[in-house]
């Protein structure tokens, strides 16, 4: 696996730390900033309608701030967000029920054709804000780091990853004490979530999950499990994580592992592609070939990819893209400004 971001394919924009390119503080945490070459958000007349958005739980928070901040902005305008995992996203853009599809992983090949059989052209995937999938376990466990393949060991049947045994017992990582002979309880998310996709694919090597992993509808849902079960371990989004729970630094491998090379879940190591687990956010749009979106589906565009949109997203846990990025997105829809 290349210890890269993620899509970094899209541009080489996050291909270096960009840290420096944020001097504007943000409110939600000081050590992230929202990078001040983005443009401010500046409302326009007529702007009313409604906007459903159905698909990710771990963007649901993001939709919703957003869409609260766009109404405050146009209060002729309503917002309805479903958030039941990713998997819904291409459906109800396929059947039009949903003006954006928010996911936390791109869509696939299949979900692309489908739409196009439909539609005869392939939705837009906008690129929204940046992400990483923790690792989480209780505050009061000791365990230190985690490389990638254990954490297959812990969660898969296969092991793809190359473990060599199972991981049952948090004595199997080397605990001692009370830990020792305790059971790992396995906490993740439901098929439908972009995060058990994206999760089976860089956790798991594409390998499968042990029937025992207790799947939750939401990743506020395996935090809180992990909160009341000391002896817990889980996934999800990092914009879930509580004080009674902590993300694990992940290694690449066993050796950089035994190295002392394992990566925390920090902004900076995100945007130097440095932590194992870090991916963009998306909203997909049906958007045909040489047309334009109208202005509710624009402004609302303009609006996340703003100053004030990446200032939501920091609020919400997750990190702000950087404005060479956001320029490319904008491209999408507005076409060269």
């Amino acid at each position: 696996m290349s210890k890269t971001l993620v899509c970094l394919s899209m541009g080489a924009v996050l291909a270096s730390p960009v840290a420096a390119q944020f001097p504007l503080a943000a409110r939600a945490d000081a050590s992230i900033r929202v990078d001040r070459h983005l443009p401010l958000y500046d409302p326009i007349a007529g702007v009313a309608g409604s906007i459903v958005s159905v698909g990710s739980d771990t963007m649901n928070n993001a939709m919703t701030q957003w869409g609260e901040s766009f109404v405050e902005l146009y209060p002729d305008v309503a917002i309805e967000v479903e958030g039941r995992g990713s998997n819904t996203a291409p459906p109800a853009l396929v059947e039009g029920k949903a003006a954006f599809g928010p996911m936390s992983r791109p869509m696939t090949a299949d979900e692309f054709d489908a739409f196009e059989q439909r539609h005869g052209y392939q939705p837009t995937g906008i690129v929204t804000s940046i992400d990483m999938l923790a690792v989480y376990v209780h505050k009061d466990n000791p365990i230190a780091a985690l490389s990638l393949p254990q954490v297959d060991a812990i969660f898969g049947k296969t092991r793809n990853g190359g473990a060599p045994k199972d991981i049952a017992t948090w004595g199997d990582l080397g605990l001692t004490g009370e830990w020792a002979k305790k059971p790992i309880a396995l906490y993740g998310r439901n098929a439908a979530s972009g995060s058990h996709v994206y999760f089976k694919e860089h956790a798991l090597f594409d390998g499968q999950f042990k029937d025992s992993v207790e799947q939750q509808p939401r990743s506020a849902a395996v935090v809180q499990s992990i909160a009341t079960d000391r002896f817990g371990i889980g996934y999800g989004g990092i914009g879930a994580r509580s004080a009674e729970v902590r993300p694990v630094p992940l290694a690449w491998t066993t050796a950089e592992l035994e190295q002392g090379k394992a990566v925390p879940a920090v902004a900076a190591k995100a945007y130097s592609g440095e932590y194992p687990m870090a991916r963009f956010l998306y909203l997909y749009v049906d958007l045909a070939p040489g047309t334009e979106l109208e202005p509710l589906r624009r402004e609302f565009l303009r609006y996340i990819l703003s100053r004030q949109g990446q200032t939501d997203v920091v609020e919400q846990g997750y990190l702000p893209l950087p404005a060479g990025l956001v320029a490319a997105q904008i491209v999408k829809f507005l076409g060269a400004q």
